[in-house]
């Protein structure tokens, strides 16, 4: 049996494939689930990022005060954990990763 023991809730449980569960990003102020580029952008925006159309394959935000660049799919469907993370790294006081 292999895999990683995940202590959640009081409750011990072993996750066998730990990669295969799924991810959400979550705006931590209001608890919002993004489920679409749409409410992703509005957050973004209201952060100070601004879209960036440099490269028609990519959805793209930048910060004028920064260097900072989140490049994401340009379909939804396929965004990852690795780009939330971006995203939270980012953001880190207003954005998570977590499991579904």
């Amino acid at each position: 049996m292999s895999g990683v023991w995940v202590f959640r809730n009081g409750v011990i449980r072993l996750v066998e494939n730990p990669a295969s569960a799924e991810k959400v990003l979550v705006y931590m102020p209001t608890g919002e689930i993004i489920s679409s580029y749409s409410s992703l952008e509005r957050i973004l925006t209201g952060l100070g990022w601004e879209r960036y159309y440099d490269d028609p394959s990519l959805f793209q935000f930048h910060k004028s005060s920064s260097i900072d660049l989140i490049s994401l799919p340009r379909d939804f469907s396929k965004l990852r954990s690795v780009h939330m993370y971006d995203i939270v790294v980012k953001n880190s006081d207003k954005f998570r990763v977590q499991d579904m």
